[in-house]
């Protein structure tokens, strides 16, 4: 039990210390404008919507009841951080169920900040047949040296490159549900 009290303390005081970069009604914003371009894009091409698990969560729960159209859902579950705080290999923990082939199909996640996850998951769609690709994130790290390469269809915020979390973003798997995007205070 004390550890457990010792991590609600340490976590805590993660959030205590970090800077608010944008508050819930500035999300909830950014949201609505996201699924005013996503609709004026797919509304006429019965997508399949993907977030990707978990940090997607969030953001695709809030996302999707704004489309107003057609569209199935589905998810898929990749990670290379495995609850730590530096990424490494991608692992794969479920891959979409549904056909792809001759789909399009739109990923909503977290943040792209290497964008190493996304490309790979792209990529797993197009060999499995989808037509087309979107993407959507909410927070879109800026980078000198990016290794994605490709843009991102929609995007909400972006951010400096710092460590980030709120809005189905960790830190160490906790503040996932912070309702707002803040930054880790440097130590």
């Amino acid at each position: 039990m004390a550890n457990q009290e010792e991590s609600i303390k340490k976590y805590q005081k993660v959030l205590e210390d970090a800077e608010l970069l944008y508050t819930r009604s500035e999300i909830n914003k950014v949201i609505d404008d996201i699924s005013i371009a996503i609709t004026n894009e797919l509304e006429k091409t019965n997508p399949i919507i993907i977030p990707i698990m978990i940090g997607g969560l969030i953001t695709a729960g809030q996302l999707i009841p704004k489309l107003n159209f057609p569209l199935q859902i589905d998810y898929a579950h990749a990670t290379r951080y495995a609850g730590g705080v530096r990424g490494g290999k991608l692992t794969w923990l479920k891959k979409p169920d549904k056909p792809l082939i001759g789909r399009t199909i739109l990923l909503v996640d977290d943040i792209l900040d290497e964008g190493i996850t996304l490309s790979e998951i792209i990529k797993y769609c197009y060999s499995n047949g989808a037509k087309n690709v979107f993407t959507a994130v909410l927070v879109q790290k800026v980078l000198a040296n990016k290794k994605f390469n490709q843009n991102i269809d929609f995007v909400g915020v972006s951010v400096p490159n710092v460590y980030v979390f709120g809005y189905g973003m960790d830190y160490c798997e906790y503040h996932r549900n912070s309702a707002g995007i803040y930054a880790v205070k440097k130590s």
